[in-house]
């Protein structure tokens, strides 16, 4: 059975990324408004009803926005650590609302989500990879420096949705104050092109059909410059910068008899009659 991913949304105006099989999906983060998300997964032909479960990494504004409203709408649970849903201030079913902890694995039919702890500004921050038929897709965003474990995690991902979030040389000379400049690279704000460079160079899989550099900086990277940064070193991987302005194309990876087959397409170059991929 295969996995499909994409971005619905990546960077500090939302958050929102799908991954799911032909049976069910779920979100991780829901950093636009309901009707936002609806809209593009509609693009994407994505049936809201594949959508099983909602999954938060962290209470920042730009990763929840829009989760009570979606999850209440369509009633859906949501896993959420304690502390992030005391800080979040969320206001969610509490019979559909379910704790996260560190190293928790979670199923979903026949998703395997697995939660890891990461270093961010956040009360209580997660990381995710989402398995089916042993083959993994990651969210690794909002994260101040790589870990253990999450070099761990991103070695046995076949794709990745990976933080690049800025450009050194760019944040160094910009125009955020000091205070911003040293909260994002100070080991719990943000990965820089390099840090997540060195780990996709280091710790990439061989299998790694997929990396979408995601949560880039408005102000502070240049979506040409990492994508091409990465193109450099990636040989088989196709590599794509997750938008902050639009869903990207749905990408598809199974993994018959060991050896993964990945398919990914453009959804404007086909009318929604064609979409319905499940």
């Amino acid at each position: 059975m295969a996995l499909y991913f994409t971005s619905i949304n990546s960077g500090s105006n939302g958050n929102c990324y799908y991954i799911g099989n032909d049976n069910e999906a779920v979100l991780v983060d829901i950093g636009l408004t309901c009707k936002e998300v609806e809209i593009r997964m509609n693009r994407l032909g994505l049936p809201i009803s594949k959508v099983k479960a909602v999954f938060i990494s962290h209470e920042h504004s730009d990763h929840i926005k829009g989760v009570a409203v979606f999850a209440k709408k369509y009633k859906l649970p949501v896993y959420i650590s304690t502390a992030t849903l005391k800080s979040s201030r969320l206001l969610l079913d509490a019979n559909n609302t379910f704790s996260l902890s560190h190293q928790q694995h979670i199923h979903i039919g026949d998703l395997k989500i697995a939660a890891f702890s990461k270093f961010h500004d956040a009360a209580d921050p997660y990381s995710f990879t989402i398995e089916c038929n042993e083959v993994r897709v990651g969210v690794f965003t909002d994260i101040g420096s790589v870990c253990d474990r999450l070099i761990t995690h991103f070695k046995r991902c076949h794709a990745a949705f990976l933080e690049a979030n800025y450009d050194a040389q760019m944040l160094e000379s910009g125009k955020y104050p000091y205070f911003l400049k040293r909260r994002i690279t100070g080991g719990h704000g943000h990965l820089s092109n390099a840090q997540a460079l060195e780990l996709f160079i280091n710790h990439k899989a061989p299998y790694m059909s997929h990396l979408l550099l995601s949560h880039l900086s408005k102000d502070n990277n240049s979506a040409e410059l990492v994508e091409n940064l990465f193109k450099n070193v990636a040989g088989d991987t196709f590599v794509k910068v997750a938008s902050r302005h639009e869903e990207t194309a749905l990408y598809y990876i199974s993994n018959k008899q060991d050896t993964p087959e990945v398919y990914s397409f453009d959804p404007s170059l086909y009318q929604p009659a064609q979409l319905n991929l499940f």
